[in-house]
């Protein structure tokens, strides 16, 4: 839920929020004029879209930030790899591609190891996400926070692509989750951790991923409140799994997926 106070914005997420502007005016000419589409070797789909967006995030983040380095989705790494910028040009390509208004530029701010902002912004709605470490999280500018639901009985637990998970080991866990829970969904992407640090609802499960797609959710999720960790516990968004929760049901979920509770 939204709180209230006069959003803290940190010259970092100041920047991050900028770039994620620019690449998302890009991003969003092709969007509605259409754009021709190449599958990468890993056999997941990229635009020139995805290209200019990343290329106009890492050049407005150099020239306010000469000294730290990046990770992008489509140029990997550059520069330093203490201090970074975490970069997913396009989140959610396959919506963008088919037309989908569940896309957005993910921009996150990694400093030895650990994830100390993010910005996330959709440029079809407007909706902006953004929290730095002690500063808060918001969406829009005003202050939000997870949910207090104690009982997994009543949370609303949300996934990704489940054939995804179908093919892992986590299948099982993922049922029981699913079964402890009151309703499920399938958002996906940016949007179910965003579900979950407005407090609307409990738990996201999703695998498949990479850093980029993770970065500036986990700072959001817990500077809302909640915990966000990899599949087994650990403080990790280099795994694949992700789940984020509000916190109070994290143990039991972690349980529930067949992880241990660190």
């Amino acid at each position: 839920m939204a709180g209230v106070g006069i959003p803290v914005v940190h010259d970092t997420v100041a920047a991050a929020r900028a770039a994620a502007r620019a690449a998302g005016e890009i991003a969003l000419r092709y969007y509605r004029g259409g754009v021709a589409v190449t599958i990468k070797p890993d056999q997941t789909p990229v635009t020139q879209a995805d290209r200019e967006a990343e290329v106009a995030v890492t050049e407005i983040l150099r020239r306010a930030y000469p000294d730290i380095g990046f990770l992008g989705e489509e140029f990997g790494a550059q520069g330093p790899t203490d201090r970074r910028w975490i970069i997913d040009p396009i989140d959610g390509t396959r919506n963008f591609i088919r037309g989908i208004p569940i896309w957005a530029v993910l921009i996150g701010l990694e400093e030895r190891g650990e994830i100390t902002a993010g910005v996330v912004f959709n440029p079809v709605s407007g909706e902006e996400y953004w929290a730095r470490k002690g500063d808060g999280a918001y969406a829009n500018g005003a202050r939000i926070q997870v949910s207090a639901c104690a009982r997994m009985a009543e949370a609303f637990v949300l996934h990704s692509d489940i054939k995804l998970v179908r093919r892992t080991t986590y299948w099982d866990g993922l049922v029981r989750l699913v079964d402890a829970g009151a309703r499920t969904r399938g958002f996906g992407d940016y949007a179910g951790y965003c579900v979950v640090a407005q407090g609307k609802g409990e738990i996201y499960a999703e695998v498949d991923l990479k850093p980029w797609d993770v970065a500036p959710m986990k700072i959001l999720i817990e500077e809302a409140g909640g915990r966000l960790t990899d599949f087994a516990g650990r403080d990790d968004i280099y795994t694949g799994s992700v789940l984020a929760t509000n916190g109070t049901l994290h143990a039991e979920a972690l349980r529930l997926l067949g992880g241990e509770t660190p």
